[in-house]
């Protein structure tokens, strides 16, 4: 494709032209992204007026997917925006039902923001119902959702101190410029009117290119995107790599994001380094990357508004849970996790870790990603926690090509934590979301082993000490 397809394609989304994708495409639904910026700036005046009469010095925002990794961004390295705010508040972002996590949570003088688009997300449920029986004062509880959904029904019966309202044709992974990514950069000092603005003046042209590009790049097999990191926004990877994964991976296609802190050369790859010099770098970096996925969705001929395969380790889940299915899970033995993996690998696969480990252990996890990518180079390594992952790459581990191999690491379970109201614990559903996407992997045909483990320091351990 030459440059001028990827103008005609640009074109073509700014005027929402739905037939960019297949028939039956969301896309009708979905496309109030493109506009988002200057909606949000018709409301910035009033929300970071608003912002300013919060008094509570900490943010905890607690929600999935779309709703949460834009503002992990946002928080930065330090969590007060690292470079681009310098807050005098900070954000926390609680995206999992680890048990021994949300136990260790402080809810002294924080405001809780309670992020759903759906309203209807049962680990965000799970996590308000936990919050708010730990502080009992609905005035320093936030909601952001959809309009009339089932969460603002609930925040308007219990009194929080604000429902914020979003557009319903604002897709989650594509929600930054909204309320779901704007009302925690307010209460992190971040100017709205000025981040929107640099949005609108993002060079489009270059975005366009850029989808037309990996489109055209997977369809020659060059399937795999390193996403580098950068020391002022270590995990834009993440909300880049849901971007990119939910969007593409379907239909037994997709582009496979790796964020890395450097990329290894090979023939199935390609690196996107973006500069992060300033806040106009920042806000440009997400809304042209939004606009390029739209266009590499059309290149590979899926529907990059819609999640297949997410709801198959949600009702598997449910199963789990409800005792539908008890089928016993296999599980390696520790040191026989190297053997297994040299055993899976082929020429082009890649390795996902699912690790349902605290997040405190997110060194440790990272270190393994690095550890395996040296070990089995060239083979491409990802790594996430769960259940953060399955509203992310969870998408395309599923719906994307069959060159998956997927190590899930689970702890042994830790002391109970009861969830206020449900007749089962966190650790209980920690483990129901494990064996839930287990089931839907093994249902899928993918190549999927557990291993069990004390941390993930142990299994790290092993890996390195059995480097050739």
């Amino acid at each position: 494709m030459s440059q001028s397809t990827a103008d005609q394609l640009l074109s073509r989304l700014l005027d929402r032209d739905c037939t960019l994708w297949p028939p039956n495409s969301v896309a009708p639904n979905r496309l109030g992204w493109l506009t988002s910026p200057t909606w949000m700036q018709e409301r910035s005046e009033e929300l970071m007026a608003w912002a300013a009469t919060v008094a509570q010095s900490r943010v905890l925002l607690l929600g999935m997917g779309g709703s949460s990794l834009g503002p992990l961004v946002l928080a930065g390295s330090d969590g007060r925006g690292g470079k681009f705010s310098r807050s005098a508040r900070s954000l926390t972002v609680v995206d999992t039902t680890d048990p021994s996590t949300i136990d260790g949570l402080d809810f002294e003088d924080t405001i809780v923001i309670i992020s759903s688009k759906s309203g209807s997300t049962l680990e965000t449920e799970v996590l308000f119902d936990f919050a708010f029986d730990r502080i009992g004062d609905a005035s320093r509880f936030v909601i952001v959702t959809d309009a009339k959904s089932p969460l603002a029904q609930r925040g308007s019966a219990l009194g929080v101190s604000r429902v914020f309202e979003n557009p319903s044709d604002i897709g989650g992974r594509f929600s930054l410029f909204s309320y779901f990514g704007m009302v925690p950069a307010a209460l992190l000092g971040y100017d709205i009117n000025a981040f929107c603005t640099a949005a609108l003046a993002t060079d489009l042209g270059a975005a366009a290119a850029l989808g037309e590009g990996l489109g055209s790049a997977v369809g020659r097999g060059q399937d795999k995107l390193f996403i580098t990191s950068h020391p002022d926004v270590p995990r834009f990877g993440l909300w880049a790599e849901q971007l990119i994964a939910e969007s593409t991976g379907k239909d037994g296609t997709g582009c496979i994001p790796v964020p890395t802190k450097s990329a290894t050369s090979s023939a199935d790859r390609f690196v996107l380094s973006l500069p992060f010099d300033d806040v106009t770098d920042l806000a440009q970096a997400f809304f042209g990357l939004e606009v390029a996925i739209a266009i590499c969705g059309s290149v590979l001929g899926v529907d990059p508004f819609n999640e297949p395969n997410v709801t198959e380790s949600k009702e598997r889940t449910l199963d789990r849970l409800s005792g539908i299915s008890t089928t016993a899970i296999p599980t390696l033995e520790l040191d026989a996790v190297t053997d297994w993996l040299s055993e899976a690998f082929e020429r082009g696969a890649y390795l996902t870790v699912q690790a349902y480990v605290p997040f405190a252990q997110e060194q440790d996890l990272e270190e393994l990603r690095d550890q395996l990518a040296a070990r089995y180079r060239p083979i491409a390594v990802t790594a996430g926690f769960g259940p953060r992952y399955l509203h992310s790459t969870g998408q395309l581990h599923k719906g994307g090509p069959n060159s998956i191999v997927a190590l899930q690491v689970v702890g042994r379970a830790a002391p109970s934590l009861p969830i206020p109201g449900r007749s089962f614990d966190f650790n209980t559903l920690m483990r129901a979301q494990a064996d839930g996407d287990y089931d839907a992997l093994v249902a899928r045909k993918r190549t999927v082993a557990r291993v069990v483990v004390d941390d993930v320091g142990s299994l790290l351990r092993i890996v390195m000490g059995s480097r050739p």
